[in-house]
């Protein structure tokens, strides 16, 4: 067993999606991820991706990755390939804020770092990856409709407001491209847009929705939720299966998601690395 790093997301793609492509579900952030670098999308960063597959002799038996300001992703890697991956990362990284990934794998990894890097490893969050299997249709007063031209900066005030860790200066260019494909949705109550919903483009069949988002003077109505639930059915008539990640932290939000049909597939949680 070895395992190989590259910064090339295509070279990566070609090796490693045989072999993540027959769960693109469970695999569906690395999928995504790699896919877009491959494909020339997302930011122009300075610092490179670092992309990460395990071999078995010919066989590809996993793969992590590292995107710029992000913990090493090792996703449903099998635990007996931890320490292994990371002895690959401590070989490129200088420096690293953290891993996620399935618990076991996490953990593993984090101990191998630690005892080469010095310094200790924090579990700080904790998700849970969905699959939409029967979608149940939820209410709200209002309606949905696509985002508007206008809305850019709105969707991009959101997002900050909602996720402040994500997209940093890109916010805007990031409104603007949901926008030009459509992949961007606000529910609309009383004249005024009060939640939003988006999705990722499909890899193998499967859209990953979010980020979810209602300012916090309108929550707890249902918007969120009657919103994802259409999002889904959009999804779903485009041929394509549906899946999104939940804080685990959050009960609410998961058990509205249950409600809508979406099923539990695997937990993950975020492990903080400090000096």
């Amino acid at each position: 067993m070895d395992v190989r790093v590259t910064s090339d997301a295509a070279a990566f793609e070609q090796t490693v999606f045989p072999f993540l492509q027959r769960d693109p579900v469970l695999h569906t952030l690395i999928m995504s991820n790699v896919h877009q670098r491959a494909a020339g999308a997302g930011a122009v960063v300075d610092e490179p991706s670092y992309f990460a597959s395990v071999h078995d002799g010919a066989d590809v038996v996993g793969a992590a990755m590292r995107t710029p300001g992000r913990m090493v992703y090792l996703g449903a890697l099998r635990p007996e390939y931890a320490e292994a991956v990371a002895d690959a990362y401590l070989d490129v990284l200088t420096d690293q804020i953290g891993v996620a990934g399935d618990r076991p794998a996490a953990q593993r990894f984090a101990d191998r770092w630690c005892e080469r890097r010095g310094g200790t490893a924090t579990e700080s969050k904790a998700t849970r990856l969905h699959k939409l299997g029967t979608l149940t249709p939820l209410s709200a007063d209002g309606s949905p409709r696509l985002m508007k031209d206008d809305e850019v900066e709105l969707v991009a005030d959101w997002v900050k407001d909602g996720f402040p860790e994500e997209l940093g200066a890109d916010r805007l260019d990031w409104a603007r491209e949901h926008l030009r494909d459509g992949r961007l949705w606000m529910w609309e109550a009383g004249g005024e847009p009060v939640s939003m919903v988006s999705y990722h483009h499909p890899v193998f069949g499967v859209c990953r929705v979010g980020p979810v988002y209602t300012p916090p003077e309108h929550r707890r109505r249902g918007y969120a939720g009657a919103l994802t639930s259409h999002v889904s059915a959009e999804i779903l008539a485009q041929g394509n299966q549906a899946c999104l990640y939940t804080d685990l932290a959050n009960p609410t939000s998961n058990k509205i998601y249950h409600q809508a049909g979406y099923r539990q597939v695997a937990d993950f949680v975020d492990v903080e690395f400090t000096a």
